[in-house]
C-alpha cells in the first residue's frame, strides 16, 4: 500500500493556491480541469514524486463547507520551525499554535483546514516572538 493524496475541497482557488504555493512552499505537480463536471483538481506536493495534497475546486460551488475541524488536519516537517513560522507570519499567516517547544506548530489555509508543522528531527531551541506568543483560534 502506498499513501497518494488527502483532498480538499476550497471555495476559491486562487487565494488556496497563494496559500499553499506561495505562503506554504507547496509545488503545483498537475492540474486537471473538468468542464462537463465544472470541476478542477489540482495537485501539490512538497517535491515531485511525494505525497500530495489534493484541492478541489467545484467552478459553481453554493455549498458551505465546514470549517475543517472533522478533517482534522495535515502535517509537513520543516527544517526550521522557527523560521518557518516567521516567514509564514511575515506573508500574513496567523500562527495560531506558536513553536514555543520549538518543535510543533499549527496554521491554518484559507478554507480553515489546520496544518501542523513539525521540526524535523525534534525539538530545537525556541526563540522568540514564539516563546511569548499565545495561542489564537482553533486548530
Amino acid at each position: 500500500m502506498k499513501f497518494l493524496h488527502s483532498m480538499i475541497r476550497v471555495k476559491n482557488l486562487d487565494e488556496s493556491l497563494d496559500f499553499y504555493v506561495n505562503k506554504l512552499g507547496l509545488i503545483e505537480t498537475r492540474r486537471s480541469d473538468y468542464p462537463q463536471g465544472k470541476f478542477s483538481l489540482i495537485y501539490l506536493a512538497t517535491s515531485p514524486g511525494e505525497p500530495e495534497v489534493e484541492l478541489t475546486h467545484n467552478w459553481e460551488q453554493q455549498e458551505e463547507y465546514s470549517s475543517g475541524r472533522n478533517f482534522g488536519h495535515l502535517a509537513f516537517e520543516v527544517d526550521d520551525i522557527n523560521e518557518s513560522c516567521k516567514t509564514l507570519m511575515d506573508k500574513g499567516v496567523t500562527i495560531l499554535r506558536p513553536p514555543r517547544d520549538g518543535y510543533m506548530a499549527f496554521i491554518k489555509c484559507p478554507d480553515g483546514i489546520s496544518i501542523e508543522l513539525l521540526q524535523k528531527g525534534g525539538a530545537i531551541e525556541p526563540m522568540e516572538p514564539f516563546v511569548s506568543m499565545e495561542n489564537t483560534g482553533t486548530w
